[in-house]
């Protein structure tokens, strides 16, 4: 029989490292997909942590009803090498990129169409075994989607960063004032979010990021202004620069200091959407949310139909691709470390030899 490669978790705290079980045989409508690329993301990093920080010391344990060993990677796009006895044939060969974001199919907010909000989900590399492997098993073909003529690369982001800026710049244009924008954040994520925002139409945009090599990417990415939030006269710069604070500021960070930061740039009337998750705990004066009229909004992934909705943005060559690096698989923990410890600019793409 032939076998699996994968790069999983063994231990919560503790390096990915490889492990070797034979390839799995789909059943029903699961579709084998033999993994040519997976996209690296910050919440792998969580994942592997098994906790998100909470603030004050308190952490949110994630490790419950996951099996060790666990293989992470949820930007996943390969070719179909197999098929459950209910699929035809026929698709397999065909090169697809995996939505991950799965629900259970039978809850209120499934048949609603909002798979990513389920309380049960299936998400691949997050409640199932995801790509970060030779092959992985997607629970049906519904969720394999064309990417064609996008590079394979790109298509895998758009899955998770790209899916992750695109929902957040949607809900960030339904607010009614929009006269200016404010990015805080400019890793993958943020430089995507940089992309589709101009790819919306919006021309002038500020970007924040404590990383001079950030902001100089989001410079070069077509940013207008980029501000450095630990400078002395940012605040009062920003302030002056934006004509009284920014409308819509969309926070990719997500953290105590970021949101902190984005409260200070707000102006009166503006919106705030939160889909970073570096954590802590924010609090704010109740009054405040009256006074300064102001909402915030939090946003993690997109459903089904919004990914089909950013392929067919990308598709029309719109989007500018964001910086990307290509490691192979075997290579998964050492760029997981460089990513922890903030040595990544843009998208590192994991790759197995096909």
């Amino acid at each position: 029989m032939a076998l699996m490669h994968r790069q999983s978790l063994v231990q919560f705290a503790a390096p990915v490292c490889e492990t070797v079980v034979d390839v799995p045989v789909p059943q029903g409508g699961e579709v084998l997909l033999r993994v040519e690329k997976c996209g690296l993301c910050h919440s792998d990093l969580h994942l592997q942590d098994g906790f998100f920080d909470a603030g004050n010391g308190q952490r949110i344990d994630i490790t419950r009803g996951i099996k060790l060993p666990f293989t992470l990677g949820h930007e996943i796009v390969g070719a179909i090498e197999a098929v459950g006895p209910d699929l035809p044939r026929d698709l397999i060969g065909q090169r697809r990129v995996a939505f991950p974001w799965i629900g259970c199919g039978t809850c209120r907010d499934c048949v609603n169409g909002d798979e990513n909000l389920c309380a049960r989900n299936r998400y691949l590399g997050v409640a199932l075994d995801g790509g970060f492997a030779s092959h992985v098993i997607v629970p049906d073909s519904r969720y394999l989607l064309s990417y064609d003529p996008l590079p394979a690369s790109f298509a895998a982001a758009l899955m998770c960063s790209g899916l992750t800026a695109y929902g957040a710049m949607k809900r960030a244009a339904m607010h009614p004032r929009r006269r200016n924008l404010l990015l805080i954040g400019m890793g993958g994520v943020g430089l995507m979010g940089l992309s589709i925002a101009r790819a919306m139409g919006i021309e002038t945009i500020a970007v924040a990021d404590l990383s001079k090599a950030a902001r100089a990417a989001a410079i070069e990415a077509g940013a207008a202004t980029a501000y450095d939030p630990a400078a002395r006269e940012t605040a009062r710069r920003m302030l002056k620069e934006s004509g009284g604070g920014f409308d819509v500021i969309v926070d990719f960070a997500g953290s105590e200091n970021s949101l902190a930061f984005a409260m200070g740039a707000l102006a009166r009337g503006g919106k705030i959407v939160v889909s970073g998750l570096i954590g802590g705990s924010f609090s704010v004066p109740a009054i405040s949310w009256v006074h300064k009229r102001m909402s915030i909004e939090g946003f993690m992934t997109g459903t089904l139909t919004e990914a089909r909705e950013l392929l067919d943005l990308a598709r029309s060559g719109r989007i500018a691709p964001v910086p990307m690096q290509e490691a192979p698989m075997h290579e998964a923990a050492v760029w997981m470390d460089k990513l922890r410890r903030g040595h990544v600019t843009g998208r590192i793409i994991l790759t197995n030899d096909v």
